[in-house]
């Protein structure tokens, strides 16, 4: 049964109700709160029962046939959200606007949220370690210009973007943007490729005529941009309904004052999640966070990601890392303080868009408890901070609010004695009330000779007298009891008097529970009105955790200062891999990296598994870190400052869009060519290797000459091809080095040690006799290998195999004598079992030759 098939005069007045508030939502699941449900008809209660595995039941509408309907409890609505949410839905969350008890007629109702995949603010679906980003895009033509908020921090954010899809998907991507807003559905490419492709919600809006909230706005003068900016603010106020009030002063980014690089460069580099797994575990960002608050997190991610490009700026950042590397006990006693403060940022959005309880203002009370010592030491350490303390907050709330208050807000016992007289003398007269009621039990038995007699209470009757049976003889008519209930082992009574007081304290206690609910929410409103004012206060927060991270690092991990230049050379003694040097359970060898002015390739040759492409995230990690402003895994570090970084690292097919590992490695390499300048990085590994040989041989001789001569940016190009390690004779801007191993009875040891020159072996055999390849395998490979070695043959013709040929050794049959070999322990044998064994030795051998 679908609504349009409905003939809504026919629906009860409720379902008319609900067809009205459905019509303004038809793309959301509309949770309709009837008493303590909320449900779900019509489409969306299929869709739903569907999705939540909720069992479909009907409802009698005035039809003839019930309107198909699901729901689930108003205070476990949660988990069901945050599943449809996750599967990509959106929800509108109708309420009851009045209470039922007041309500003439039918009960007004009225959607107070819309819930989307980038408009989340459920702790539950909130990574502490990542920002939740919605965006409004405008194509102009020539540019995109992207508008980016964080509801959950109220951090919003505009830029402009050339006008290359790549590039927007790249940002999208780069940020973790969950949710896009454009003005029209014209562009179809840009839609499928992040919907189908990337998961990422599409919303159509357009109205970039409001005016709401301009305090986030009022800095811009760029046209383009304030039209996408009041398109994002129309769509989250108009369509679902947020509260802006805690979004901070927009921030126009600049990409050219940041290092840049694209997705795969991140992804390669395992910045944030590591390439098999997709996990945080094993990456950069998980061995250098340090932080003690979910703000600073979030900040030292942000700085990974886009390291910047002004010296002065990053040197800025080194000053202060210094001083705390310096002041080892302050910066102890900050890291101590930070431990102590919560989510402010996301706690302050909480207070303005709703949903915050007495426990969410202590956690903001405890948090600026240790404000004051913070500010103590950052005067101690002389930064630059104009810390706020926000002392008067901190007060109401400690005088307001009790330490253990319940979750929800119309239990009581939310506000502490003392702080309003009106709730004061409630609270009295409460108090009261339960002595008298005892004092009343007591009299009662005095006075009458009852022993078995108490007072006490339930919803239905009250406060009552009970007397058990043995004793009910002794209730005489002249105390005027009323008896209201029988049961098997006692009667109960009310009185004039008990009922008279019933009225007073039943009323003190619902008064009490609603003026402390008031009084709750007077002090939200006021901690609303100084909400910026904490944003900047987390800010500063946020910053200081950071920077006491990364000195902490430091002095974990032995890492150094790096120093800048303007002659555009590298000067790396005794790099790390900071994660590989960590996790590895060797030792670590350290590499230096030397490019002079008149060097800007290294190319290099070594075995498999040797460390080539570490050596090269290695230089790629040392960059970023360093003008993301950490200090570096070296010696010492002296290093140009590097506009843009390209990696190509990795061989992997793009199953979505049916490309094939070469063409995925092509475009890759000419996104990095036709991007790259003479201050950028770029890291090829294996160029070339996707396809037939001399193809890839001479296209990777072809991007290496082009990239030395023509673009003239750092570069580190790893190769099998060792024909090309004789380019440096006729290229002085090329070096070969190699990663060195070398040979012991057959096998090879990686040395893992970076030298001068080329080499012209590549181990292959060797790596696969490593890796277990049956000796049949390795042995014919050898023959081979020999073979086109003394012939100096790169193409054979078949006979020419054939003169090499040999049979293969069944590897089953190899690998079930190597097992039954394994398993004996000569020095423990009995004659009779090595007898035996020999008989099944030689059956295998036997049956072989037979086979044959």
């Amino acid at each position: 049964m679908k609504i349009e098939d409905v003939d809504i005069t026919e629906l009860s007045p409720m379902m008319q109700q609900y067809v009205e508030i459905k019509k303004e939502y038809e793309h959301e699941l509309l949770f309709f709160r009837v008493g303590d449900f909320y449900e779900l008809f019509f489409e969306d209660g299929l869709i739903a029962s569907r999705e939540l595995e909720l069992t479909l039941t009907g409802k009698n509408a005035g039809l003839k046939e019930r309107v198909p309907m699901c729901g689930v409890p108003y205070h476990s609505v949660k988990p069901y959200i945050e599943r449809l949410i996750q599967k990509g839905f959106k929800v509108a969350i109708c309420e009851q606007l009045e209470e039922a008890k007041n309500a003439k007629g039918m009960v007004r109702r009225g959607v107070i949220e819309v819930i989307s995949k980038g408009t989340i603010t459920s702790e539950e679906l909130l990574n502490k370690h990542n920002n939740h980003y919605i965006a409004a895009i405008t194509d102009y033509g020539y540019i995109y210009v992207m508008s980016y908020m964080d509801i959950s921090t109220g951090s919003s954010y505009v830029t402009s973007i050339l006008h290359s899809k790549e590039k927007l998907i790249n940002e999208i991507l780069n940020l973790g943007i969950l949710e896009v807003v454009l003005e029209n559905n014209e562009d179809f490419e840009l839609i499928n490729i992040l919907k189908e492709q990337y998961n990422i919600e599409i919303s159509i809006h357009q109205n970039s005529e409001t005016e709401k909230f301009s305090h986030i706005y009022k800095n811009i003068d760029n046209d383009r941009h304030l039209k996408t900016i009041k398109n994002l603010i129309s769509y989250l106020v108009d369509k679902e309904l947020k509260d802006l009030s805690h979004c901070k002063e927009i921030e126009t980014v600049y990409p050219d004052d940041y290092l840049e690089m694209d997705v795969h460069t991140i992804r390669n580099l395992e910045l944030v999640e590591t390439l098999r797994l997709k996990e945080r575990t094993y990456s950069l960002i998980w061995l250098l966070d340090k932080t003690k608050t979910s703000m600073g997190s979030r900040k030292i991610k942000n700085w990974l990601i886009h390291p910047l490009k002004n010296q002065a700026l990053i040197e800025s950042r080194y000053d202060k890392v210094d001083i705390l590397c310096n002041q080892f006990i302050l910066k102890d006693k900050l890291r101590d303080c930070l431990y102590e403060v919560y989510d402010i940022e996301r706690l302050s959005a909480k207070i303005t868009c709703g949903g915050t309880n007495a426990r969410d203002l202590l956690q903001l009370k405890n948090s600026l408890k240790v404000l004051p010592e913070i500010k103590e030491i950052l005067q101690e350490l002389e930064f630059d901070y104009e810390l706020n303390t926000h002392q008067d907050i901190y007060e109401l709330l400690e005088r307001a609010i009790y330490e253990t208050p319940p979750i929800t807000l119309k239990e009581g016992y939310l506000i502490k004695d003392g702080f309003n007289d009106e709730l004061s003398e409630l609270k009295s007269i409460r108090s009261g009330g339960k002595s008298f009621l005892a004092d009343f039990e007591a009299k009662v038995k005095e006075s009458t000779g009852i022993k078995n007699v108490k007072v006490g209470y339930n919803k239905i009757f009250g406060y009552y007298i009970e007397v058990s049976k043995g004793q009910v003889q002794y209730v005489s008519e002249n105390l005027n009891w009323e008896r209201r209930q029988t049961l098997a082992n006692c009667e109960r009574y009310i009185s004039p008097e008990l009922k008279e007081k019933e009225a007073l304290i039943l009323n003190a206690e619902e008064k009490i529970v609603d003026l402390e609910y008031q009084l709750f929410i007077e002090i939200k409103e006021q901690i609303k009105e100084i909400v910026l004012k904490l944003k900047n206060t987390a800010e500063i927060l946020s910053e200081l955790d950071a920077l006491a991270s990364i000195a902490v690092c430091a002095e974990h991990y032995r890492l150094v200062r790096p120093k800048f230049n303007q002659d555009d050379f590298i000067d790396i003694k005794e790099g790390r891999h900071p994660v590989i040097e960590v996790v590895s359970k060797n030792a670590y060898i350290n590499n230096d990296c030397i490019m002079d002015t008149s060097i800007n390739t290294l190319l290099i040759t070594g075995p498999n598994m040797s460390g080539k492409s570490t050596y090269m995230r290695q230089l790629a990690i040392i960059v970023i870190m360093a003008q993301a402003g950490f200090f570096v895994p070296a010696k010492s570090a002296n290093l140009p400052v590097i506009d843009k970084i390209f990696t190509r690292i990795g061989a992997s097919d793009d199953l979505v869009s049916g490309e094939s590992t070469f063409m995925v490695e092509m475009k890759e390499a000419k996104n990095a060519i036709c991007n790259a300048t003479k201050n950028s990085l770029i890291l090829f590994d294996e160029l070339g290797r996707g396809t037939a040989t001399y193809d890839g041989m001479s296209i990777a001789e072809s991007i290496l000459d082009y990239v030395s001569t023509k673009i003239k940016c750092k570069t580190l190009f790893s190769t099998h091809y060792h024909e090309l390690t004789r380019l440096e004779q006729t290229n002085t801007a090329i070096k070969n080095v190699h990663v060195s191993a070398k040979e012991e009875n057959d096998n090879i040891i990686f040395l893992h040690k970076i030298k001068s020159g080329a080499v012209d072996k590549s181990y292959g055999i060797h790596v696969a006799k490593l890796a277990g390849m049956p000796n049949s395998i390795i042995t014919r490979a050898t023959d081979i290998l020999n073979y086109h070695e003394t012939t100096n043959k790169d193409r054979y013709q078949e006979q020419d195999v054939m003169q090499i040929q040999m049979q293969f050794d069944d590897p089953k049959e190899d690998d079930l004598i190597k097992e039954k070999l394994d398993h004996i322990d000569p020095m423990r044998i009995t004659p009779i079992e090595a007898m035996n064994l020999i008989f099944e030795l030689k059956e295998i051998v036997d049956k072989k030759e037979s086979d044959q």
